[in-house]
C-alpha cells in the first residue's frame, strides 16, 4: 500500500492530518467536515491541499455535490483507521489508572503550610482519590531538603529559600510576612518602615533556616543589622510562646498566628514596604515517578488555589 504514495514524501503528514482526512471521507464534504470539527472551510480545503501536495498525490474527486476519495485516497483511509485505533489503544493502557491517582503518596511541608494545607488535603484527597495512601509530613525547610535529595519525598511544599540551589521549584503564591508582637508591645506605627526592625529585639531561627537568611539578606540590602534577641530552632508554637512571654518578636505570616490574634495574645503589623516570601512545590529527586502523581499534583494546586482565592489563607496572592 505504501507503493500508491510518492516516494520520500508525507515526512511532515501527522495524526491531526490522518483525523482530518477521515472526516473529511466520512462528511463527504469540506464544508460538513468544518462543521464536525469546529472550524471553517477554507481551513479544512487548504489543508487537505497540503496533504495532497505533501504526499504528492490527489486525495478526492471534487465536484459540486462535494467529494469522494480516489483509489489512493481509500487506501490513506485504511492507514487513517489504524493511526486513530492505534492513539485510542496507547491513550487506553497510559491513563489506565491515571484518574484514580497514585497508590502511595509522600508530602512534606513547613509547619506554617501544613497547618493550613494538610487537612482540606486530606479531605479532598478521600473524596477524589480514596484509593490513595496519603502520608503528611510537617518539617522543617532543611529536613524537607534532605528528604527530596534522598528521594523519599513524592512532593514538597514549602518557602523558597534565598538561594535556591541545585532544587526546582514551582512558584505556587505568595505571603506576606508581619513583625509579631507581644499583645502590649508598643509599635510606633502600622505600617512599619523597614528600617525600623533594626531597633526591635527578635526571636528567629538559627542562620540556616529561611527565614533567617531572609531577613539576615533583607537588612544588608537596607544597610542595617538584625538585634537578634534568641534563637529558637524548635516549632512555630514555641516561638509563638516565647513572643507572648515578652522574650522577642519574630517575623511570621498571619496564617500561623492567627487564632492568637483573634485571642489579643499577640500583636502584629505590616512593613512598609510589604515583606513577603514565596511557597513553591519541589519534586522529589532519584525515585521513580509513581503513576498517577500529575492528577495528584494537579488536585493538590487546586485546593491551595481555592484556599488563596477564596480568602482562607490570609495575605496570600497568586502570582
Amino acid at each position: 500500500m505504501l507503493a500508491l504514495f510518492r516516494e520520500g514524501a508525507g515526512e511532515e503528514m501527522n495524526s491531526d492530518d490522518l483525523k482530518l482526512f477521515a472526516r473529511v471521507v466520512a462528511a463527504g464534504s469540506m464544508s460538513r467536515a468544518a462543521i464536525d470539527t469546529g472550524s471553517d472551510t477554507s481551513t479544512v480545503s487548504r489543508r487537505m491541499s497540503a496533504l495532497e501536495g505533501e504526499l504528492g498525490v490527489r486525495l478526492f474527486h471534487r465536484s459540486g455535490r462535494g467529494v469522494v476519495p480516489t483509489e489512493r485516497g481509500r487506501a490513506l483511509g485504511e492507514f487513517a483507521v489504524q493511526v486513530d485505533g492505534l492513539l485510542a489503544e496507547a491513550a487506553r493502557v497510559v491513563g489506565a489508572g491515571a484518574g484514580e491517582g497514585p497508590e502511595r503518596l509522600h508530602i512534606a511541608a513547613q509547619p506554617t503550610i501544613a497547618q493550613m494545607l494538610f487537612a482540606p488535603l486530606a479531605q479532598v484527597f478521600r473524596r477524589e482519590f480514596p484509593r490513595t495512601r496519603l502520608r503528611l509530613v510537617e518539617a522543617l525547610a532543611s529536613q524537607i531538603l534532605d528528604q527530596l535529595a534522598s528521594g523519599e519525598l513524592d512532593l514538597a511544599i514549602l518557602y523558597l529559600p534565598e538561594h535556591t540551589g541545585a532544587t526546582r521549584y514551582d512558584l505556587l503564591f505568595n505571603e506576606e510576612l508581619r513583625l509579631v508582637t507581644p499583645a502590649d508591645y508598643p509599635v510606633t506605627s502600622d505600617p512599619l518602615p523597614l528600617a525600623r526592625l533594626a531597633e526591635i529585639p527578635l526571636i528567629l531561627p538559627s542562620t540556616h533556616h529561611g527565614l533567617r537568611v531572609l531577613a539576615e539578606t533583607l537588612a544588608a540590602r537596607n544597610g542595617f543589622a538584625l538585634q537578634i534577641a534568641l534563637e529558637c530552632d524548635a516549632s512555630i508554637a514555641l516561638t509563638r510562646r516565647l513572643v507572648m512571654h515578652g522574650c522577642g518578636c519574630t517575623l511570621l505570616p498571619v496564617a500561623a498566628v492567627a487564632e492568637e490574634l483573634a485571642a489579643r495574645q499577640l500583636g502584629s503589623c505590616r512593613f512598609d514596604p510589604p515583606l513577603s516570601r514565596s511557597v513553591g512545590l519541589a519534586h522529589g529527586r532519584n525515585r521513580v515517578t509513581p503513576d498517577g502523581l500529575w492528577a495528584a499534583e494537579r488536585l493538590l494546586r487546586t485546593t491551595l488555589e481555592n484556599l488563596v482565592t477564596g480568602g482562607h489563607w490570609p495575605d496570600a496572592r497568586l502570582p
